[in-house]
């Protein structure tokens, strides 16, 4: 209590010292923390939990520090913020570590500690009665039961005392963690490096990882890593049930956020525990797809570089470049640094074949020969603006190619040649992973995420949906029309999905792939045939609407009339051990879907041959519909 009078006492003055400035006043505050005697728990310590998110259990504490209740550096961003200011950054580290490291041994913990430390702090010497050494001394702590968190890395790789320092604490047999990961290149450096027991993920990568494919894929990049080099990774920030299913579902094997726990004084294991309970049998997350497009890849990727030569350098040495090298089609002219025009193979060697021409001109500047207007793209500028400045432009760029600048200065050449290449392989890839009409994933992550579930044991539901009577619609209506029904299908299809564990596919056409681990699978189904049947009729006239059909010629061009679209459903449920491969998924939706279009109408059949789907899920309905 003397101590926290003292403190607001310090306060005070500080805020009626009109003269002081913040940091004299902060100075003053933190002067009193660190003189505080041994006993006097100036500095509140809370822990926050790092559970094992493939089990269950607590992994580890981290410590974290608070300062004095009621002070301006009550706050740990403001309290560090505050040492720094005023040249006590590592005292009040190692002060922390003291106060975290005593209270963690009193608790009697099975997990380990995590303690934040800076290179400053690795930087002192060993012997010092502060270091980290001197302090479990104190406590009865074994070095394997702490794990020192790495923050600044960058300057870390810059202090080779602290250097030393930290791999003489890893013989010891203190844990590495890399803090923060994905903030800077230097922490990417440092993993490579150091090869770290854990590295921990920055909240930024883990906020909203459901729904963003390059977080994901950020994710699932540095979990590959970590596998390959023997690392556990930590993901940190989980405030929301999605991403906590996401980062499970990516293999991540150990996180830590508000979702799990809030940091307290106390440790909390049957709390987090609890929490994965409530969190852990949960379905596997559909993880968001990346946007495949070839506005994605730009003229960068085409890029080669070329030594350029000057509009002075003689026609001769150009001629020469050509001989001696076969690859170089095309030859930049730039003038400090600006592209100013081409020369191509084909112009010097078809001119200097002529009679006397290389006599008459091989000494004179090569600016004579040069194409002064090439297409010249920035190397942000997408594969398909480049496209279309080609084939736009001057018909010389077809046959010799284009130049690449980066803010204005040259940076190399591209061929047309390379351009229709990888537009075609874009196109293809596109027509793999992603439907051009509807932009859903296609087959390969069709294919991906049923083999995910096969293997993870999972139990799900999965929709083969077709349009009935299409062709005639669309050789009727014209392919505009059958276009737009095919997004009609797509979006009611999109509202029967819970985007969170739901996947909704397009194979191609009119055929459609739902996969659901929903529980409610047959009332969303049945509402969306209704909303099917209800939206449909507006591709129609009314004259169409009235009789329920419309006038078309059948396959052998005889004209009969056809009922409206309807949408036929083929269903498989799978629960573990049903089936081995998509494959197999496949062919028994296919059967369902055949099944399902013999009715009439808007129709939902459940393949029930191989196994009673009511023993896994919810009742599913009658083939008949009902």
């Amino acid at each position: 209590m003397p101590l926290e009078r003292a403190l607001r006492e310090e306060a005070a003055i500080a805020h009626r010292d009109t003269r002081a400035t913040p940091v004299e006043g902060n100075r003053r505050l933190l002067d009193a923390v660190l003189g505080a005697p041994a006993e006097a728990a100036v500095l509140q310590t809370v822990f926050q939990p790092i559970l094992d998110l493939r089990q269950g259990p607590v992994h580890g504490y981290e410590a974290l520090t608070r300062g004095p209740a009621g002070t301006a550096i009550e706050s740990p961003a403001g309290l560090f913020a505050a040492a720094r200011a005023c040249g006590l950054g590592v005292e009040l580290e190692l002060l922390a570590a003291r106060f975290a490291v005593r209270r963690f041994a009193t608790l009697g913990a099975a997990a380990r500690l995590f303690v934040n430390f800076s290179p400053a702090v690795l930087a002192g010497r060993a012997e010092d009665p502060g270091s980290l050494l001197a302090l479990l001394g104190d406590c009865g702590m074994q070095p394997e039961k702490i794990v020192i968190e790495l923050t600044e890395n960058g300057a870390l790789l810059e202090s080779s005392v602290a250097w030393d320092e930290l791999l003489r604490c890893r013989a010891l047999g203190f844990g590495i963690a890399i803090d923060d990961l994905g903030e800077g290149f230097a922490s990417l450096r440092l993993w490579a490096e150091l090869r770290p027991e854990y590295v921990k993920i920055d909240k930024h990568f883990i906020h909203g990882i459901h729904a963003d494919p390059i977080k994901l894929e950020i994710a699932r990049a540095v979990q590959q890593i970590a596998r390959a080099s023997g690392t556990h990774v930590v993901a940190e920030g989980i405030e929301d049930e999605a991403d906590f299913q996401t980062v499970r579902d990516l293999g991540i094997p150990h996180g830590q956020g508000y979702l799990i726990a809030r940091p307290a004084a106390a440790l909390q294991d049957e709390a987090a525990r609890r929490a994965w309970n409530r969190l852990s049998g949960g379905p596997l997350a559909a993880f968001p797809m990346p946007g495949r497009s070839v506005n994605r890849v730009t003229a960068r990727r085409l890029l080669k570089p070329v030594e350029p030569v000057s509009p002075a350098t003689d026609n001769d040495a150009v001629y020469a470049r050509f001989e001696q090298d076969s690859s170089i089609q095309l030859l930049p002219v730039v003038e400090e640094g600006v592209p100013v025009g081409t020369i191509s193979r084909l112009s010097v060697i078809d001119g200097f074949a002529r009679p006397y021409r290389r006599e008459l001109y091989g000494r004179r500047p090569c600016a004579m020969l040069m194409n002064a207007g090439p297409v010249t793209v920035d190397a942000d500028t997408s594969i398909q603006e480049l496209s279309l400045l080609i084939s736009d432009g001057d018909p010389r760029a077809l046959r010799e190619g284009f130049l690449v600048t980066e803010r204005g200065r040259y940076a190399g050449v591209g061929s047309t040649q390379d351009l229709m290449r990888i537009m075609t392989e874009l196109q293809l890839e596109a027509a793999r992973y992603a439907n051009p009409l509807t932009l859903l994933p296609g087959n390969v992550p069709i294919a991906e995420h049923v083999e995910r579930l096969l293997s993870r044991g999972c139990r799900f539901v999965l929709f083969y949906c077709d349009l009935d009577n299409f062709k005639p619609f669309n050789d009727v209506f014209g392919y505009q029309r059958g276009d737009e029904a095919i997004q009609l299908t797509a979006r009611v299809l999109a509202e029967m999905c819970d985007p969170r564990i739901d996947f909704l596919g397009h194979i191609g056409g009119d055929d459609f792939v739902v996969v659901l681990q929903s529980d409610d699978w047959e009332a969303r189904a049945q509402r969306a045939l209704l909303r099917f049947e209800k939206a449909v009729g507006a591709l129609f006239s009314e004259g169409d609407r009235e009789r329920k059909a419309f006038a078309a010629e059948d396959r052998q061009r005889n004209a009969r009339l056809f009922p409206l679209l309807t949408c036929s459903m083929g269903v498989v449920a799978v629960s573990p051990g049903t089936f081995d491969s998509h494959a197999e998924v496949a062919a028994a939706a296919a059967e369902a879907k055949r099944f399902a279009k013999r009715r009439p109408g808007n129709s939902l059949f459940v393949e029930r041959r191989r196994h009673p789907a009511t023993s896994i899920l919810p009742p599913s309905p009658r083939p008949d519909g009902g």
